[in-house]
Order: structure tokens, then sequence, then C-alpha cells
């Protein structure tokens, strides 16, 4: 198996760092008008966090199209300091279940350690997962939501799994591996609970349709995702072809979250480029959700 990846394309090197490959054009690679941007699309929350959170689902565009979605919903958000990142494999590139094993993944505001250990383990309780650098080389899903993580939660760790994988049994393996690292997490957490570890889910909704067809297909899958319902989140979006990019990694970390006892989510934002640009004939969907911590 590749993990390493090519150093000629400047993504990565033998010491597993995983560069920047959209700063500049998704999102600011001057870290002081990042840094600007970012505060301006979390400061526009609804209201503080209440809870922890177990699972945020925040879409990953160019922020000028989804980074208000994106900001609220993370606003909003009560995350520890280690998360298991997911986002969808746009590319085909690599494993179906690809995680990126170690090091540190680069961004204009610094490095982001990778937890190797968890990791690791992640991939000794999921027989499909597989230590995987090539899957993330070209894939921009977690990279456009990781600076949002950083700005919001200093000293973050994370697990970056790529999921391409289209066999629901390997997606509920993969959300039953990462509740029962999390379950275990939080048996041992100390009174500040620094020890929980909890989701992110990089996924953005329709793509291309008129604004009201992308709103009402957007709105079925939401229900489910709402309804903290896996395997209907899975069958809606391929029944209805719903093009909802991250549905892969959404149901793996909806059937974790089902497993650990929660029992509902709530849509924090939904929005559509059509918002912003106004053209409404062919649009993409943005929505934020949180599940809480039962």
């Amino acid at each position: 198996m590749n993990t390493t990846g090519s150093t000629a394309s400047g993504q990565q090197d033998a010491q597993h760092i995983r560069r920047p490959v959209v700063a500049g054009r998704f999102y600011p690679d001057s870290p002081a008008e990042l840094q600007s941007m970012l505060r301006a699309y979390l400061d526009e929350a609804a209201a503080p966090p209440q809870k922890p959170t177990l699972l945020a689902m925040v879409p990953h565009a160019g922020y000028v199209f989804s980074g208000a979605v994106a900001g609220c919903t993370l606003a909003q958000a009560m995350l520890p300091q280690t998360l298991f990142v997911l986002g969808p494999n746009h590319t085909g590139r690599g494993s179906g279940i690809a995680v990126w094993p170690e090091g540190v993944w680069r961004t204009p505001l610094g490095d982001v350690p990778v937890d190797n250990a968890l990791a690791a383990e992640f991939c000794a309780l999921c027989a499909p997962a597989r230590p995987d650098t090539l899957a993330h080389s070209a894939e921009h899903s977690l990279e456009v939501v990781l600076p949002f993580l950083q700005f919001r939660v200093p000293r973050v760790r994370i697990v970056p799994v790529s999921i391409g994988d289209p066999s629901l049994a390997v997606l509920t393996a993969a959300g039953a591996a990462m509740a029962q690292i999390i379950r275990r997490a939080a048996q041992t957490a100390d009174p500040g609970r620094q020890n929980r570890i909890a989701m992110v889910v990089s996924s953005d909704m329709t793509h291309f349709l008129p604004q009201d067809e992308a709103r009402r297909l957007d709105a079925m899958a939401l229900e489910q995702v709402t309804a903290l319902n896996p395997q209907g989140l899975y069958t809606t979006v391929r029944e209805k072809r719903i093009s909802m990019c991250g549905v892969l990694p959404m149901t793996a970390a909806l059937e974790a979250c089902r497993l650990l006892g929660a029992t509902g989510a709530r849509l924090t934002r939904y929005a559509t480029s059509g918002d912003i640009t106004g053209k409404t004939d062919s649009v993409v969907g943005y929505a934020g959700a949180l599940v809480d911590v039962p």
C-alpha cells in the first residue's frame, strides 16, 4: 500500500507532512486574511455551545460560498481536542477507507498533528481501513475544514479519514470502530473531559440543480440526518439520487452516534450558492448539523 504519496507534487514528503493544495483558491493563503475571515464567520453563530458535541457536519466549498454555514455550525459546537475528521474521496485515489497515519497537516495557520496512536487503533479495529496518504494527496474536503478547527479548537489533534467505499457494511464497520474508541475515551476522561473524542464530517449537499429542487432533495437527506438514521440517509441519497458528496462518511459517523446512544441531530444552518451569487438555476447546497454527547 502506498502510504507516502509523491514528494515531487509538493503535497507531502517522507515526514508525512500533508501540505495544502487549495489554499489561495478555496480559502486565503495569507494567515492574517484567513484569521480575519474565520473570525467573521464564527461570530455569526446564533447561539453559544451548550453541550459537548459528539458530531459536527460542515461543508467544504470555497469559503465565500460555504464559510458562513461552517462558521455558524462550529461556533455552536463544543469540540474536544481530539477529532476524527471524515470526508469523501472526490478523486477516487487510494483506499476505500484511507487513514492518514502520522505526521502533520499543514495550513496557513500552522501544523495540526495527527494522533498516530489513535489512527493505528482505528485501523486495527476497522478491518477495511488502511494507512494511506494517497487518497488524501489531492483531496480538498478535509483541508478546507481544518483552518476552522485550528481557529476554534486550540491544540487540536486529528485522525484524517477519507471514505470512498460505498458498501453499507463497510461504513457500518467504520462507525462501530469509532464508537468503540470514543466510548473507551469517555470512560477514561478526566473531569475536564480533555480525553474525549468527537467526529467532524465534511460534506456538501446537492450539486448543480435549480435552487428549489436542491432544497427539496436536501430536505429529504437532512430529515434522515436529524433523525440520526444512518441507513435511512444512505438509502434516501441513493434512491433519490441526491448528490450529497459526503453521504458515506456521514453514514459511518451517524452509525457511531447511534451506537453511542445519541437520539437526534439538529440542523444549524442551510444555504445554497445561489444565496451568494443570486443565480438560482444551478446551485450547490450547504448544511451544518450537530449531535450532542448523550
